[in-house]
């Protein structure tokens, strides 16, 4: 029985370690190509670098505008996770405990707009942005993103919401709390982790989005971190600038490994009591 259950454990492992390689290599290969000179990366693509220079990440810094568009991307992705809290938390509440005419047909809307497909409202959004001035402004873009996330947040919140006993909420009337009271001393840090998921979802969504920033952001001044890469991309096509372009995409990724790291047991915690409790 022994034998068995090691050999089935390995069994099971040795697809995950695959893969695993096959998602860790090319990371690891675009660490090794930041610290790399072009002559380097063209002679040894593979190997490790003959001595680690920074100079690939100060050119992406000063002469690619990337501490502009990291400070973009700090910013829009700030915000934009902020906004979305400030409309999802009352707004999970008020389908969650308030019983009102619509109130469950208003929540199957909010579901159904989960799978509707972002790219259909592009078009109406650029000449909605520009009719409010808010086109090509990165303020604009977070409440796009803001806005676009709201379906998945209160999918999430509302299932954690579901779970407090309604006793409390009672009690708390009873001594004369107001229901913002409630909702903002009670139940919101009752629902602490499944905040705390939706955040750190929004965030990286935000963080890594690109297809929005390009159609709603038009000067390099507002760009985005994903933009700004793009740029350096396409003018890697004509300069060979590989390790600035490596340096670049080292910077996009280390807050999105750092933040996930430090969040990855309430992140997996919260998808799966908020899957279990809906």
């Amino acid at each position: 029985m022994q034998k068995g259950s090691i050999f089935s454990r390995t069994i099971v492992r040795i697809p995950l370690i695959i893969w695993s390689l096959a998602v860790l290599y090319p990371i690891f290969w675009m660490v090794l190509g930041a610290f790399k000179s072009n002559a380097e990366i063209y002679a040894n693509p593979w190997g490790l670098p003959e001595s680690f220079s920074f100079s690939n990440f100060v050119n992406a810094w000063s002469n690619y505008n990337i501490d502009t568009s990291v400070f973009n991307s700090f910013i829009v992705t700030g915000l934009g996770a902020t906004l979305t809290l400030a409309m999802a938390i009352p707004t999970s509440y008020a389908l969650e405990r308030m019983r009102f005419r619509g109130n469950r047909l208003l929540f199957t809307l909010y579901i159904s707009a989960m799978m509707i497909p972002m790219v259909l409202g592009w078009i109406p959004l650029f000449f909605l942005l520009m009719q409010l001035n808010l086109l090509d402004n990165i303020f604009g873009l977070s409440i796009v993103y803001a806005v676009s996330q709201l379906p998945f947040s209160i999918f999430v919140l509302t299932s954690f919401m579901a779970t407090i006993p309604k006793s409390l909420e009672e009690a708390a009337a009873i001594d004369g709390m107001s229901p913002y009271g409630i909702l903002w001393k009670i139940i919101t840090p009752l629902s602490t982790t499944g905040i705390i998921t939706v955040t750190i979802m929004n965030m990286i969504q935000f963080w890594n989005e690109y297809f929005m920033a390009l159609i709603f952001l038009q000067t390099e001044e507002n760009y985005t971190l994903a933009l700004a890469i793009d740029y350096i991309s396409n003018e890697t096509q004509y300069t060979n600038a590989w390790g600035t372009l490596f340096a670049s995409l080292v910077i996009a990724i280390v807050p999105v490994i750092v933040l996930y790291a430090i969040f990855q047991r309430r992140i997996v915690k919260g998808m799966t009591e908020g899957a279990i409790k809906g």
